[in-house]
């Protein structure tokens, strides 16, 4: 698995194409309620220095697979803001975001020289968990702020020290993807017809 900088207008367009997906932009939030991006702001976002943004890519074949990135990054206040988004979903729930997420991390806080990085996840998605793998810890909820198909949601407040922060075995996450395909055959080998 690798991380990609945001440099090639393919990247992009790709990215801003799985930002443009609702079920990924419903959980997000790029300021003043924007969730919806456009390649141009993208490309403006991957340019600044308060946007840290890397595409992670398959581990068969090195073709991008999803996005992490930090808004709000401040250098003097040593913090940034995580969030995530699976753009190919065929690898959805094999663990791949988790180690794409550990890594990201560990590349933050080692070029970016944070002391902390923060992340919200809006109550209801699936990706807490992952944010839990990752080992932020819960620090707070802010009350029905955010709406989506006109329901209010409440975020959950999570950060990580960079003293708490290890990064994860890819070896371990190898056997994972191995067992699931395993398990995968074997159910397929066992249906009849």
């Amino acid at each position: 698995m690798k991380l990609l900088p945001l440099d090639r207008p393919e990247h992009i367009e790709l990215a801003a194409s799985w930002l443009a997906q609702v079920e990924n932009h419903q959980w997000l939030d790029f300021g003043n309620g924007g969730q919806a991006i456009s390649p141009a702001l993208l490309k403006i976002m991957a340019q600044r220095d308060t946007h840290f943004i890397r595409l992670y890519t398959s581990p068969l074949d090195d073709a991008p697979i999803g996005i992490a990135a930090l808004n709000n990054v401040d250098r003097r206040f040593r913090y940034g803001v995580f969030w995530g988004a699976a753009g190919d979903k065929s690898f959805r729930s094999r663990g791949w975001g988790t180690l794409a997420g550990s890594k990201f991390l560990t590349l933050a806080f080692r070029e970016l020289g944070l002391h902390v990085i923060q992340t919200w996840v809006a109550e209801g998605n699936p990706s807490q968990r992952l944010v839990e793998r990752l080992g932020f810890r819960f620090v707070g909820r802010q009350r029905q702020c955010h709406y989506i198909d006109g329901r209010a949601y409440d975020r959950l407040l999570f950060d990580l020290l960079a003293s708490e922060h290890q990064e994860l075995d890819e070896a371990r996450w190898h056997r994972i993807e191995k067992s699931h395909r395993e398990a995968d055959y074997e159910g397929r080998q066992a249906q009849p017809g």
